[in-house]
């Protein structure tokens, strides 16, 4: 229940390195270590599906994504955080969200095996609004994975696509999201983790399944949510839940038996400079595409990817080419150049819902020199398209679960 009213609820979203969070460039990640952990995201994501079942002068500006200056090589695209709070009296966590997961999770107190954190660790011994979830509650039985080391404590599991892992007790307790409070959340109190989470206090869980804030709190938002993800590090975003956003298009929202937790949609072509690129019309529609929040890079069919990068390297001729950088096979040497124009590149999806990306929405700045396409083509055609956060950048992207649509519209962190 809420304690404060039903009104929607809004958080500020900062990159997890940018100036505006707390843990600005401690423990940056090399380009090469992100990339890798991305990859082996869209990997497992991969393997759980199959196994449940122009040149710059001649360019129009109408078909470019526009003139970039001073290009912000400090952005390090990485996790999106958002601060909640946990907890009577209230304790704040900065944690990542993930529309990919459903678990909630922070790390706390006893800690077994833990990574260091910028925050104290939740202790629910200090909350009066804690309590345990006992290993007959329908909650513990909805989990992918747990055991019961007695009737009244249910230990889950969660391991996550770039291999990292929690486990502890699931339990409840008052969680304050913005200036609402709501009592009895389900989420899991980590006391065993490891992987890549390092700095940050744990997880939001945004995805379709029974534990996943969007469904625990049904009733009270609607099963809808919305954010911007920043396309620079000195801007921030939001993550907003009960509200979706002005000037927004709707396309179908879909759902694989296989990944029913995840959120998927129909693409029906690319763009790019204002041309749709020719491939089949079921080069999309047959493996699906997916849109999370988790994965940095966009994932393509490989005729799909091959096809937007040769006319792609049509367009940059002007400009000289840089070494590959991991598994971005398209970068450009920016060091000479005080502007720098690319192609305008479009998501098209059903009903007609186009998605225009933002300049810092189709390159990966490695660094000046080392610029690439963000974009990566899948190993096989049958694999899952996948729509990652570099793309999703800048826009309002509105998750409308209850009447089963995505919204998209421009402008979102302005």
């Amino acid at each position: 229940m809420l304690d404060n009213g039903t009104n929607p609820s809004k958080l500020k979203v900062v990159h997890r390195r940018g100036p505006c969070a707390s843990q600005a460039h401690q423990d940056k990640p090399s380009h090469v270590e992100l990339l890798h952990k991305d990859q082996a995201r869209v990997d497992y994501i991969h393997r759980r599906a199959a196994t449940a079942t122009a040149r710059r002068d001649s360019i129009d500006d109408s078909l470019s994504a526009g003139v970039q200056k001073n290009i912000d090589i400090e952005l390090i695209y990485d996790d999106n955080i958002v601060t909640i709070g946990l907890g009577t009296p209230t304790k704040s966590f900065s944690v990542l969200f993930d529309t990919g997961s459903d678990v909630t999770w922070t790390q706390c107190v006893p800690c077994d095996n833990c990574y260091p954190q910028n925050d104290p660790l939740y202790d629910p011994t200090q909350s009066s609004t804690f309590s345990k979830i006992s290993c007959r509650s329908n909650y513990c039985r909805q989990l992918d994975a747990s055991y019961c080391p007695s009737p009244s404590t249910c230990i889950y599991i969660v391991k996550y696509a770039d291999d990292s892992q929690t486990q502890g007790s699931l339990i409840q307790d008052a969680l304050t999201f913005s200036s609402n409070t709501m009592q009895n959340f389900i989420f899991g109190c980590s006391h065993d983790h490891r992987g890549l989470f390092t700095k940050l206090d744990g997880l939001l869980g945004l995805g379709r399944g029974a534990l996943s804030i969007i469904s625990q709190t049904a009733q009270l938002y609607g099963k809808v949510f919305s954010y911007c993800l920043p396309s620079k590090s000195s801007i921030a975003g939001y993550l907003a839940l009960g509200s979706s956003a002005p000037g927004v298009q709707y396309t179908p929202m879909l759902t694989n038996p296989n990944l029913p937790s995840q959120y998927f949609l129909k693409l029906v072509a690319i763009s790019i400079g204002g041309e749709r690129l020719a491939l089949s019309p079921t080069v999309f529609s047959a493996p699906g595409t997916m849109l999370d929040s988790g994965t940095v890079i966009s994932r393509l069919p490989p005729t799909a990817y091959s096809a937007l990068r040769n006319i792609f390297r049509q367009h940059m001729t002007n400009y000289p080419m840089a070494p590959s950088l991991s598994i971005l096979d398209t970068c450009y040497d920016f060091s000479n150049y005080q502007k720098v124009k690319v192609p305008a590149i479009a998501f098209i999806f059903d009903d007609g819902v186009t998605a225009n990306l933002e300049f810092m929405g189709i390159l990966y700045i490695g660094s000046i020199s080392q610029t690439c396409l963000a974009f990566a083509g899948n190993n096989a055609a049958s694999d899952i398209v996948i729509i990652g956060n570099v793309q999703q950048r800048g826009f309002n992207v509105v998750y409308d679960v209850g009447n089963l649509k995505i919204g998209f519209g421009a402008n979102g962190c302005s």
